[in-house]
């Protein structure tokens, strides 16, 4: 009885193990998951918003842009990786990327460290354009598959 207790518990280990094992070819994604804007919003809607909330939407669609722009020559999509589009999976490529994503995302934490402390002197107004006008550039991202 011990022997099938035993046998049955290395079992369970060796297919834990294998389930929680990392890909070593899985590929990270040139554009940031998290990129997307939930919500895109109308002047009207914006100016029955706080400005702390204004702020937040204000650095939300810099995060986004920030992480599109860039690449748009690549992809304007999440999910997109070196294979999909292409590019040789060689390890100059792989860590040229992680070099890439790594400078991104201190530009991004730099960005918001000083907008979190000049930003609240904005015009509330000029604020708001300033969110209608990145959500229209991210919308256009939409058709720009159709520009050409």
């Amino acid at each position: 009885m011990k022997i099938k207790i035993t046998l049955i518990t290395f079992c369970f280990i060796i297919v834990t193990g294998f389930s929680y094992a990392q890909k070593k070819d899985s590929q990270q994604s040139i554009i940031n998951s998290k990129v997307q804007i939930k919500k895109y919003h109308q002047i009207s809607e914006l100016e029955n918003i706080s400005k702390g909330e204004l702020l937040n939407l204000y650095t939300e669609r810099i995060q986004a842009l920030t992480n599109v722009i860039p690449y748009i020559a690549l992809a304007t999509k999440p999910g997109a990786t070196m294979s999909t589009l292409g590019i040789p999976n060689t390890s100059e490529n792989v860590k040229v990327l992680e070099k890439q994503i790594e400078n991104t995302d201190d530009y991004i934490k730099n960005t918001l460290e000083f907008q979190k402390v000049i930003l609240p002197y904005s015009d509330t107004k000029n604020l708001m354009r300033a969110i209608i006008f990145y959500e229209e550039i991210m919308k256009s991202l939409n058709t720009y598959d159709d520009l050409y």
